[in-house]
C-alpha cells in the first residue's frame, strides 16, 4: 500500500484514502506551517486585547473613584471650605 495505485473498487474507501494521503503529504512537506503561524498570530492577538481590556477597567475604575473624591470635595467645599 504504497499510495500510486491503491483500489479497493469502493469509490468511498479509495476517496479517503487518496485524501488521507494528500493530508500526509502536506504536512511532511512543511505546508501546514504557515497555518499554523497563523493561529500563533491570534492566539497573541487574543492575549493583547484581553490584557488591553484587563488595563483599561483598572484605569477606569480608579478614575471614577477620582471623580468621586472630587465630587465630594465640591460638594463639602461650601459647608467647610476645604477638602
Amino acid at each position: 500500500m504504497n499510495g500510486r495505485n491503491f483500489h479497493t473498487g469502493i469509490p468511498a474507501v479509495d476517496f479517503l484514502v487518496v485524501f488521507l494521503q494528500g493530508r500526509v503529504e502536506r504536512a511532511r512537506s512543511g505546508e501546514l506551517d504557515r497555518g499554523a503561524s497563523a493561529v500563533e498570530w491570534v492566539i497573541i492577538s487574543a492575549v493583547v486585547v484581553a490584557i488591553v481590556g484587563v488595563v483599561a477597567a483598572i484605569i477606569n475604575r480608579a478614575l471614577e473613584g477620582g471623580a468621586e473624591k472630587v465630587e465630594n470635595c465640591i460638594n463639602g467645599a461650601n459647608q467647610s471650605g476645604t477638602c
